[in-house]
């Protein structure tokens, strides 16, 4: 019986990962799940799945769960306190890291310091602290297993081959709602329209950051970490369909893809029985229906913020720290209809054009880094 904690049981991944368990409970048992602030759909999750400890970030919130599970036998913490608390738990073998933002960096560091596997969706930790999260896992002897579908289908393709035999990885990327748009078509766009994955359903957040190709930034941020590679072995190629989740080109010229249908479920599913496959409840990819399957080069002139990535990933240090902060401010903004869709990236450029890079930042000054960030631009009067 394998145990596990999910941070951010409530959000996409987290539900999708509870699905995947309702399927599989004489061989999966969770006994920590943790949220934001949804208490009546954290109590559902509590009641079904029995966990020993459960949190919610917001204090409030936390009060009213304790009170709706009052006739339950599980703890009910509270804030990073909390989350801290659930990444130590001592039964615990594997956390799933789907919180969003930089608030999942401290609890990942914590569960690896106490030897548990990461599944990781949580970008923001190895954007802003792989230099950390990954010596540390080596040391603890902690596997680190990817749940994005990008970084998934890499780790796939990269199985019983030799990793110094990497010519490069290619990460690809749908191109989000608006590929093929130049900025004057942008200028007008609104939520809503950003909110139109045409492949994926996933969270508000990264929805908007997939169409503004910043997500794909973060991404090519992450794989560096995950994968030991430098900048210029990483390359951004669109491939609309969303069919093909990712490649890895070898020194031979030989290029390894993983294809399926774009479902969470499968990176979620293959980290959770890794190295094993499970039979999964969903369609196969039927290449008799498939018409074609096609790529094309990113326009980083219109989607600024792909190219910022690169340029935060180069700077080095806290840079990637102030990309990630930036970009979280900015779309919770875009998202509360204060800022345009264009002001996104110009946001985080002028966040980094302000910044002075701290070479090798510990936990604090990455914190104190992303509180800067907030501050420059609340500065604006945004």
């Amino acid at each position: 019986m394998k145990k596990i904690g999910i941070l951010g049981s409530t959000g996409s991944i987290g539900t999708q990962t509870l699905e995947i368990v309702r399927h599989f409970r004489d061989e999966i048992q969770v006994v920590a799940l943790a949220a934001g602030s949804n208490a009546a759909l954290l109590e559902e999750q509590i009641r079904e799945f029995c966990p020993r400890a459960a949190a919610l970030w917001e204090e409030t919130a936390a009060h009213e769960l304790r009170e709706r599970v009052r006739d339950l036998d599980v703890k009910i913490l509270c804030g990073m306190d909390g989350l801290l608390e659930i990444a130590a738990m001592e039964d615990m073998e594997a956390l799933v890291t789907a919180v969003v933002g930089m608030i999942g960096v401290r609890p990942t560091l914590e569960a690896i310091s106490h030897g548990k596997d990461i599944l990781l969706a949580n970008k923001e930790t190895l954007v802003t602290a792989g230099h950390l999260l990954m010596p540390l896992a080596r040391e603890k002897g902690v596997s680190i297993l990817p749940v994005d579908s990008e970084h998934s289908a890499v780790f796939q393709s990269l199985n019983g081959e030799k990793k110094n035999r990497i010519k490069k990885i290619l990460l690809t990327a749908s191109g989000g709602p608006f590929r093929g748009k130049k900025q004057s078509e942008l200028e007008g766009m609104k939520a809503e329209d950003a909110l139109r994955h045409p492949n994926w359903s996933m969270g508000r957040k990264i929805t908007i950051d997939s169409a503004t190709l910043v997500n794909k930034g973060l991404e090519v941020m992450e794989a560096k970490w995950l994968f030991d590679v430098s900048l210029s072995q990483i390359q951004v190629v669109v491939q609309p369909q969303s069919i093909v989740h990712s490649m890895v080109e070898y020194a031979d010229g030989s290029v390894i893809a993983q294809l399926g249908l774009p479902d969470m479920k499968l990176p979620i599913q293959y980290a959770l029985f890794y190295p094993d496959r499970r039979p999964m409840e969903m369609p196969s990819l039927d290449f008799y229906k498939l018409s074609q399957i096609t790529f094309e080069k990113p326009d980083t002139e219109t989607f600024q913020g792909l190219a910022l990535a690169f340029e935060a990933m180069e700077a080095g240090g806290s840079m990637p720290t102030v990309y990630n902060a930036a970009n979280e401010k900015a779309v919770s903004l875009f998202l509360k209809h204060r800022i345009s869709f264009l002001q996104i990236p110009e946001l985080i450029g002028d966040c980094m054009s302000r910044h002075r890079v701290i070479a090798h930042p510990d936990l604090e000054q990455i914190l104190e880094t992303e509180r800067w960030t907030y501050e420059t631009i609340a500065g604006r009067g945004i």
